[in-house]
């Protein structure tokens, strides 16, 4: 491998890693604040319970997320310095919201929530879970504005320096009012509320099943059940809009993702599209007339231009070179997402008709219902594998390559190096998330009733 595919397969690594923990924390963190809310409306020992319990696996997941992210920030320096150089004077504003927002406002509150507990005043120590919750997906927003701006970058926030080459930022409201950012956003909060939810499904279940702490885990189960049900809309409803905005600013990847090869007016939808070993040429494909144009843009007549089309164009524009994503990554990433999206709403709304009718503790396929879990893990990691390589060979679209944001002097033997530590450290990590997670999710709630946070002193580290 040479030095950009290297340097690509090491950012991925590291990002879809820590994407892993990145949406649990997002969507963990308002179930614990409700929880908290209810138990201090109540004064119901039941919601206090809750709150500790899926607590204290919302601050594991946490500090592990937090140990990840900060890799990412150094991979900026370290990998892709010209791109850092180039959009730095954009980006530095955004995320350096985002770092306050994440080390000082999360962190604060979340310390004053573990801690605070009968020492302080029960409304400030249920506003500090709401905050630590608000601070998260605050912090989510200000990484997918950044994120958007790589996407589909506004025109009118951004000058190119004369002189240095370098983008500057003129107008930080154009950037904070991004479209692509503010719908990745709600794509992104649904998806980490639908993670919480199949999280607190699957554990609820295990415990149902072995008839340990029913009333507290039933609560845990319905609560779930409709919100993950609920999520799960908001996701497919994001993901269209994200669609057909794609269509505006990105339609490259549009037409990959759809294999679409020509352009059609109207665009048919691919059930089942075959290419050739070169991955952009049909060989055979299953479609159904007119549906594309109808997701594109609400109607049946709309056209959707094809990849040779596109490429042409972007030739034109931009120079020689291949400008067409891996099509069957895009195509079967498109694919794998929708369907165990698809598979998430369905199971849901399962779960919260069949919770009207019988007693789901004495229901003998409950046993399964862990193995659910998986679906929102292979929907998100398929959704940003696309959502990523689909925009190749952008790094930021239509203003720099891939090719030429990777730093200077870099050499094979510095990212092999590199790539393999990192792939040692992250399972490493891995293996004691897991156990943790594993070893609290089955003490159940009484264990976290009597038990210190083992993971508090890690998260007054990771602040200080």
């Amino acid at each position: 491998m040479d030095v950009v595919s290297l340097s690509r397969w090491q950012f991925a690594l590291t990002t879809l890693y820590h994407w892993l923990f990145v949406p649990l924390t997002l969507g963990m963190g308002w179930f614990v604040a409700y929880m908290q809310t209810r138990y201090y409306q109540t004064h119901d020992e039941a919601w206090r319970k809750m709150s500790k319990f899926w607590g204290k696996l919302f601050l594991i997941n946490f500090a592990i997320g937090v140990v990840t992210g900060i890799v990412q920030e150094f991979q900026f320096g370290m990998n892709w310095s010209e791109y850092s150089r180039y959009v730095g004077d954009v980006i530095g504003a955004p995320l350096a919201i985002e770092t306050l927002l994440a080390f000082f406002l999360e962190s604060t509150f979340l310390g004053i929530w573990i801690f605070g507990e009968n020492k302080i005043p029960e409304k400030v120590h249920l506003a500090a879970i709401w905050l630590a919750a608000i601070g998260s997906n605050l912090s989510a927003l200000f990484v997918l504005l950044v994120n958007g701006f790589m996407q589909a970058p506004p025109a009118n926030s951004f000058v190119t320096n004369p002189t240095t080459g370098r983008l500057e930022l003129v107008n930080f409201f154009a950037l904070a009012g991004n479209i692509k950012g503010w719908v990745l956003f709600w794509h992104t909060i649904s998806d980490g509320l639908a993670m919480a939810a199949f999280l607190i499904l699957a554990v609820s279940a295990y415990h149902l099943v072995r008839k340990q702490n029913v009333e507290i885990f039933k609560r845990s189960f319905n609560l779930a059940a409709l919100v993950g049900l609920v999520a799960g809309v908001l996701i497919f409803l994001g993901g269209h809009t994200m669609g057909q905005y794609m269509k505006e600013v990105q339609p490259m990847k549009m037409a990959a993702l759809e294999a679409i090869w020509e352009t059609e007016q109207p665009a048919s939808f691919s059930l089942i599209t075959i290419g050739d070993l070169t991955g952009k040429q049909e060989v055979w494909s299953l479609r159904i007339p007119y549906a594309m144009s109808f997701l594109a843009c609400n109607n049946f007549s709309c056209e959707v231009q094809g990849v040779n089309d596109l490429q042409a164009e972007a030739v034109q524009k931009y120079g020689p070179g291949d400008y067409i994503p891996l099509m069957v990554v895009t195509y079967w990433t498109f694919r794998i997402m929708m369907a165990f999206g698809f598979l998430m709403i369905g199971a849901t709304a399962f779960l919260v008709w069949v919770n009207t009718r019988i007693d789901i503790a004495k229901a003998k396929w409950m046993k399964w219902v862990p193995w659910l879990l998986i679906l929102p893990y292979l929907a998100n990691a398929s959704g940003w594998i696309l959502t990523e390589m689909g925009r190749q060979p952008w790094i930021v679209y239509g203003l720099l390559r891939v090719q030429d944001a990777i730093s200077p002097n870099l050499t094979v033997g510095d990212l092999w190096i590199s790539l393999v530590g990192f792939s040692i450290l992250y399972i490493s990590i891995g293996i004691a998330m897991v156990y943790l997670m594993r070893k609290y999710a089955i003490a159940g709630p009484d264990a976290a009733m009597h038990e210190s946070v083992d993971v508090a002193p890690t998260l007054v580290g990771l602040q200080d």
